[in-house]
């Protein structure tokens, strides 16, 4: 019985065959766009003091520190030969053998490093609270982010390992296995899948579409509905990497490492197929790197909840809200006192 469903042949890398346009391209277009707007909306909603120029600007920094440091992550700690060390020009060289391939390899702890960087050095520039633009920026760019994985899937890239279960897909361009192996062979029969040649192709975890989800959509949603009701600045930004790492984390159980790669750590070394199954005491370069995340989260929520000048800009409802926020805390506490005044009074 077959458990499992063939990618999409229709689904092709180019918009258009035959011309160097790929929706992986087009993907990082949306996924800053939307990242944009609902900055933006957070800038209206807070009527926080920032025109849209600064807005322009401070976009640019980030889109261009984000790109800077996924490109040089990826070359750095992805990539095994040592091609970028002899001709460090092809780091940021978008052709391959005379023809457009695009910038081929993007790490995203890589941006998730620089990003906010370039974020702090504009900050300082115009004087703006990181905190706080970190904040609005943690409740805009898991939606966003959403966008990127869709690309991996379209591309067919960043499969998982294999499944016998109903959410396995056979991508075209997975790595054969050896049907000498008996799991392999074990596997093709659950699931239906043909053995041609002694090779056999079988049904991948779309943990493309797992991350989007997760890291994505639902991490966004959490964020998204605490961005009025943070207890302090810097919160959001803390928990969005907290929350990443710890779903990345978890999805890297449903994703093959990379074949040059493997695991950095391996506390019980295994001589099963990576593609087969994950150790639970072997860690991949992506668990690795979300446990430096959830560790940052953490200690970041922790510091910036004892730091100065920590009570958060609130969401204005309306033009009262808006007034009654302007105020100082001195004013308000006068006014507490005075409406306790009058109650006693009363009595």
């Amino acid at each position: 019985m077959l458990l499992s469903v063939d990618f999409p042949s229709w689904l092709k890398p180019e918009i258009i065959p035959g011309l160097p346009f790929r929706w992986y391209g087009l993907m990082y277009i949306f996924a800053f766009a939307t990242a944009f707007l609902l900055y933006r909306r957070q800038i209206r909603e807070r009527r926080f003091p920032m025109t849209e120029d600064q807005l322009s600007a401070l976009f640019c920094w980030g889109i261009l520190g984000l790109l800077l440091g996924a490109r040089l992550f990826s070359t750095i700690v992805y990539e095994t030969s040592d091609i970028y060390r002899r001709q460090p020009w092809l780091v940021f060289w978008p052709f391959r053998d005379g023809q457009f391939t695009g910038l081929m390899g993007m790490s995203y702890h890589g941006g998730a490093i620089v990003g906010p960087l370039a974020v702090i050095i504009f900050c300082r520039l115009k004087h703006f609270s990181f905190r706080e633009i970190g904040d609005m920026y943690a409740a805009s760019v898991p939606l966003g982010y959403s966008f990127g994985r869709l690309g991996n899937f379209i591309n067919a890239e960043l499969y998982g390992r294999v499944t016998t279960g109903p959410l396995g897909m056979v991508f075209p361009h997975a790595r054969p296995l050896s049907a000498g192996e008996a799991w392999v062979r074990e596997a093709a029969e659950k699931t239906g899948a043909v053995i041609s040649g002694g090779w056999v192709n079988l049904p991948r975890h779309p943990s493309q579409l797992y991350e989007m989800l997760f890291e994505g959509i639902i991490l966004w949603a959490i964020i998204w509905f605490l961005r009025g009701r943070k207890p302090f600045k810097g919160f959001l930004m803390g928990l969005y990497f907290a929350g990443y790492g710890f779903f990345r984390f978890f999805i890297e159980y449903f994703r093959e490492p990379d074949e040059d790669l493997g695991y950095r750590i391996e506390l019980i070394k295994s001589n099963v197929s990576p593609a087969f199954t994950h150790p639970p005491l072997s860690f991949s370069t992506g668990q690795v790197l979300c446990w430096g995340m959830i560790i940052f989260g953490i200690v970041w929520i922790i510091a910036t909840a004892r730091m100065p000048d920590r009570e958060p800009v609130r969401v204005y409802d309306n033009d009262e809200d808006a007034r009654e926020n302007s105020k100082s805390a001195a004013e308000r506490a006068s006014e507490r006192n005075q409406r306790r005044a009058l109650r006693r009074k009363l009595r």
